[in-house]
C-alpha cells in the first residue's frame, strides 16, 4: 500500500469535505450546537416546583414544616390557601405541580407523640416529574420529623418515647456530588457527536462517488481499494477527533462537568470507537446505492441507537429485560459507559475490560467486514 497515493485520496476526500456546506455544518457546527443545547435544554433537575398549601391546624408546628418546604430549592410555595377545592383547581389549572395538606389535628397529634400524616396532592400527568416531586416530598417530610423526634427527646427522655430511637441515614454522594444532570448527560453528548461524524458523514463516500460518476475514475488509476478506503476514513478521522477534543473542553470548562481521569484514556477511547464508526458507515456507503438510502441506514443504525439504547439519557437498567440484551449489540453502550466512568470516576484503563473488550471486538469484526465488502470495480 502506497503512503503517497494514500495521501492523495485523503486529500481529495478533504476538498471534497470543503466543498460541501452542509458536510462543513455537521463537522463544525453540529458537535457544539449539541453540546449547548443538550446542555442547557435537557435538564433533569426539578428546582423551584411551583406549591399550593393547605394549613388546617394554623399552628406554629404547622408552620415550621412550612419553612422546611420554604427552605428546600425543590419547592416554591406559590400561595397558601383557605381551601381544598382551591387546591384541586390549582393542579387542574397547571398553576401547581403539588398540593401539600396539613390536617386540623396536626400539632395535637404532635404533642401527644401519636403518628400524623401530610397528605401530598401531585399532578401526575408526567409519571417521572410525580416520582420524584413524591421523593423530594418525602425528603422535606423526614427532615422535619427528625427534628421533631429530637425535640421531644430533649424536652423528655429517651424513655418517654414509645418504640426504639428512630436510625437515620447520613448520605454521601459520589462522582456526582451535587446531582446535576448535567454531568450525566453531558458526556454522553459525545458519543452521538462521533455517530454523526463517523458513521453519518462516511456512509455518504463511496455512495456520492456512484452518484456523481467519479467512482470510474478512481477505478482507472492505480490506487488499491485499501488505499481508497483508508485515504477517504483518514479525514473524518482526524475530524472525529477534533470534535472530540472540542466536545470535552466545552463539557469541562463551560458546564464544569467534572473530569477525574487521564485524557490519554479518554482519546484512546475515543479513537477505538471512531474505527467502530467509520467502518460501519464505509460498509454503509458500499452496500447503499445512493447518499439518501445510505444517510436513511446510518441513521437508523448509530444515531438512534446511541440517542435511546446507549445509556446516554435512559438508564439500561429501567428498560425491559429483552431490550436490556437488545443493547449489547450497539458499540454506542460502552462508550457511553466509558465516558461516564473516565469523566465522573477516574477509571483507569486496567479497570474497564468489560466496556474496553466489547469495544475493541465490534472495532476488528466491522473493519473486518468493511474491507471485505468494498472491491475496486464497477457494479
Amino acid at each position: 500500500m502506497s503512503f503517497t497515493r494514500m495521501l492523495a485520496v485523503a486529500r481529495k476526500e478533504l476538498l471534497q469535505i470543503l466543498r460541501d456546506s452542509r458536510s462543513l455544518i455537521i463537522v463544525v457546527i453540529m458537535p457544539v450546537t449539541l453540546m449547548f443545547l443538550f446542555g442547557y435544554g435537557v435538564n433533569l433537575d426539578l428546582t423551584g416546583l411551583p406549591l399550593y398549601v393547605l394549613d388546617q391546624d394554623g399552628t406554629q408546628q404547622s408552620q415550621d414544616l412550612l419553612k422546611h418546604f420554604q427552605a428546600s430549592r425543590y419547592f416554591h410555595i406559590v400561595r397558601v390557601v383557605d381551601s381544598y377545592s382551591a387546591v384541586t383547581h390549582a393542579l387542574d389549572d397547571g398553576d401547581a405541580k403539588m398540593g401539600i395538606v396539613i390536617p386540623w389535628n396536626f400539632s395535637r397529634r404532635l404533642g401527644s407523640g401519636a403518628n400524623v400524616r401530610v397528605q401530598a396532592l401531585v399532578d401526575a400527568t408526567d409519571d417521572n416529574t410525580a416520582n420524584v416531586l413524591i421523593g423530594y416530598a418525602q425528603g422535606v417530610i423526614q427532615g422535619y420529623s427528625s427534628d421533631v423526634q429530637l425535640g421531644w427527646l430533649e424536652r423528655h427522655g429517651q424513655s418517654a418515647v414509645s418504640g426504639d430511637v428512630p436510625i437515620g441515614v447520613q448520605t454521601r454522594t459520589w462522582y456526582n456530588e451535587d446531582l446535576e444532570s448535567s454531568a450525566f448527560i453531558i458526556p454522553g453528548v459525545l458519543a452521538l457527536v462521533m455517530s454523526v461524524i463517523g458513521a453519518f458523514l462516511t456512509s455518504l463516500t463511496i455512495a456520492r462517488e456512484r452518484e456523481r460518476g467519479s467512482m470510474e475514475q478512481l477505478i482507472s488509476t492505480p490506487v488499491t481499494a485499501m488505499e481508497i478506503m483508508f485515504g477517504k476514513l483518514a479525514p473524518y478521522f482526524i475530524l472525529g477527533m477534533f470534535d472530540v477534543a472540542v466536545c470535552a473542553f466545552i463539557a469541562i470548562g463551560w458546564f464544569h462537568v467534572p473530569f477525574r481521569g487521564s485524557l490519554v484514556t479518554l482519546m484512546a477511547c475515543s479513537a477505538l470507537f471512531m474505527l467502530v464508526v467509520l467502518s460501519l458507515g464505509f460498509f454503509i456507503s458500499v452496500i447503499a446505492k445512493n447518499q439518501l438510502a445510505a444517510s436513511q441506514i446510518a441513521l437508523i443504525i448509530t444515531f438512534l441507537p446511541a440517542f435511546l439504547l446507549s445509556g446516554f439519557l435512559f438508564a439500561i437498567e429501567q428498560m425491559p429485560v429483552a431490550l436490556q440484551w437488545i443493547t449489547h449489540i450497539f458499540p454506542a453502550r460502552y462508550y457511553v459507559s466509558l465516558l461516564k466512568r473516565i469523566f465522573l470516576k477516574g477509571t483507569p484503563a486496567s479497570m474497564m475490560a468489560s466496556d474496553l473488550l466489547p469495544l475493541a471486538g465490534f472495532t476488528l469484526a466491522l473493519a473486518l467486514v468493511a474491507t471485505r465488502s468494498f472491491r475496486k470495480r464497477l457494479e
